[in-house]
C-alpha cells in the first residue's frame, strides 16, 4: 500500500511539474513579444536592428511623433476612427444579437432549422471572401470612406457565431421563467429585457468584446473600404507607416501598437467580473 501511495504522489508530482513548465512556455511566448515591442518603443532610431528589450537611452520621441500630425501621420484621428467604430460595432452586435439568439431559443417557426444551418455554414465563410463584391456594393452605393458601412459590414460578420453562443446560453434557462412570467401577464418583450438579459450577462460580456476587439484587429476590410488617410483605422495606418519606402519606422509603429492594447485591456477589465461569473455558472447550469 505504502508503494503504491508512493507511486501515486511521484505521479502527481509529475504530472503538477509538467503543467508548470508548460504554463511558463505560454507565458514567455506571449509576455516576451510585448516586452520586445515595449523596449522597441522607447528605443530611438527607427529600425529594429539596434534596438535592445530594455533601452539604453530611453525616449518619448516615438509617441510624440505619433500626434504630431506629421504628412500623413493622423494618429490621433485614426485612434478615434477605431474606437468609433469598435464602439458601435460592439453595441449594435449587442443589441442584433442577442434578439436574434432570444428568436431562435424560444420560438418555433418555420425555416429555424434552416436558419440555424444557414448561421453553421456562413461561420466557415471568412469574410474578406467577399471583398470584391462588398467594394463594387460600396461603389455603388457612394459609401467609399464611410465608417457606417464598415461598421454594418462588422456587425454582419459577429452575428452568425455570436447567435450560436448567446442561443445556448439562453437555452441553458429554464423555461419555467418564462411561463411564470406570461401567467404574471408579461410580454414577451418583457421577460426578454428584464429576465433573460440580465441573466446572460456574462454571454453578453463575451459578445461585447468579440464586437469590440474585431475592428481592432481588422485590415483587410477596412483597407478596401477606407482610401484617404484621415479615414482611416489604426491597422491601416500603422501598416502604410511601415510601409512607406521614404521613412519607414518600426520603432513609431511599436508605440502605437501599444497604445492601441490600452482600450482593449480596459474593456476587459470592465468585463472581467461577467468573465468570471460565466465560466462558473458554465459549471452550475442544466
Amino acid at each position: 500500500m505504502k508503494k503504491n501511495h508512493a507511486g501515486l504522489k511521484t505521479q502527481r508530482h509529475i504530472k503538477l511539474t509538467l503543467t508548470y513548465l508548460l504554463l511558463i512556455v505560454m507565458v514567455v511566448v506571449i509576455v516576451y513579444p510585448l516586452l520586445w515591442t515595449i523596449g522597441a518603443s522607447f528605443n530611438p532610431g527607427n529600425s529594429l536592428v539596434s534596438t535592445s528589450l530594455i533601452p539604453k537611452n530611453p525616449t518619448l520621441s516615438h509617441y510624440t511623433r505619433l500626434f504630431a500630425n506629421e504628412g500623413t501621420l493622423f494618429y490621433g484621428q485614426w485612434y478615434l476612427n477605431s474606437l468609433k467604430i469598435s464602439f458601435f460595432t460592439m453595441l449594435l452586435s449587442l443589441i442584433f444579437v442577442s434578439m436574434t439568439a432570444y428568436s431562435f431559443s424560444r420560438f418555433r417557426f418555420t425555416g429555424r432549422k434552416n436558419g440555424l444551418m444557414l448561421f453553421l455554414l456562413l461561420q466557415m465563410i471568412p469574410q474578406f471572401s467577399a471583398l470584391i463584391a462588398i467594394f463594387v456594393l460600396a461603389q455603388m452605393l457612394g459609401l467609399i470612406n464611410s465608417h457606417w458601412l464598415l461598421i454594418l459590414i462588422y456587425v454582419g460578420g459577429q452575428i452568425p457565431m455570436n447567435t450560436y453562443l448567446l442561443k445556448g446560453y439562453f437555452d441553458s434557462i429554464p423555461l419555467d421563467l418564462d411561463e411564470s412570467a406570461k401567467i404574471d401577464g408579461a410580454s414577451n418583450s418583457r421577460i426578454f429585457w428584464q429576465i433573460l438579459i440580465p441573466l446572460s450577462r456574462p454571454m453578453l460580456a463575451v459578445v461585447a468584446m468579440n464586437g469590440f476587439t474585431g475592428p481592432l484587429g481588422d485590415f483587410a476590410l477596412s483597407s478596401v473600404l477606407l482610401r484617404n488617410p484621415e479615414y482611416y483605422t489604426l491597422p491601416i495606418g500603422l501598416y502604410k507607416l511601415v510601409t512607406d519606402k521614404m521613412g519607414a519606422s518600426y520603432t513609431t509603429f511599436a508605440a502605437g501598437a501599444i497604445l492601441i492594447s490600452i482600450p482593449i485591456a480596459l474593456v476587459f477589465v470592465s468585463l472581467q467580473k461577467h468573465f468570471v461569473s460565466g465560466l462558473t455558472a458554465g459549471g452550475t447550469k442544466g
